[in-house]
């Protein structure tokens, strides 16, 4: 198994620490007036999503995660489980909800999505950064109305919930932001 040394350490490298992957999110480098460099590391676990603090010495060595990234198509739901397909090998992967976790909220099927795999094991999913999904509700805006940055909350096809301009009708197709959740615009279709 590839190792990491002090010197390899950065922003986004995945290291193993007993047994489960962590994503290094901060690294920063300090050296003291006397004595060795250290590195101040915030590390992320890519299964649970915790995070951790810790500080090394240089010359330590922290050993490779096995992840890799894959492409895959999200296929259906069953009850409190995803399925999705790779793409290359068409095997099907199933992922319990609480893994898939916010991104439920804009998977539509046969969307693309990005899965990391960690020793044949699925862990995560990453949807699309933007996604069209359909407006499957909301009130309609008040009419004369006309402040800037007046917002009302609307019901996608998802079931996801968003704030969206008052001009946004039943029907209309948005634009999101699934890193943020966020409107950005309605889509002419």
């Amino acid at each position: 198994m590839a190792t990491y040394k002090t010197s390899d350490f950065r922003k986004g490298l995945k290291v193993t620490i007993n047994n489960e992957p962590w994503l290094m999110v901060e690294m920063n480098f300090r050296k003291p007036g006397k004595g060795n460099a250290l590195y101040e590391v915030r590390l992320k676990n890519l299964i649970r999503g915790t995070t951790l603090d810790r500080v090394y010495k240089g010359g330590d060595t922290l050993e490779a995660a096995d992840c890799e990234e894959t492409e895959v198509q999200y296929l259906y739901r069953q009850q409190d489980t995803f399925v999705f397909m790779d793409n290359t090998s068409f095997e099907q992967f199933e992922i319990p909800a609480d893994k898939v976790d916010e991104s439920a909220k804009y998977l539509k099927e046969g969307m693309p999505c990005t899965m990391m795999i960690f020793n044949g094991q699925p862990i995560s999913i990453t949807p699309p950064p933007h996604v069209q999904l359909k407006v499957e509700y909301c009130e309609p805006g008040a009419r004369g109305d006309t402040a800037t940055n007046v917002t009302k909350p609307v019901k996608l096809e998802t079931g996801a919930e968003i704030l969206a301009p008052l001009f946004i009708n039943i029907g209309n197709v948005l634009k999101i932001d699934t890193r943020t959740g966020e409107y950005i615009e309605r889509v002419s279709t």
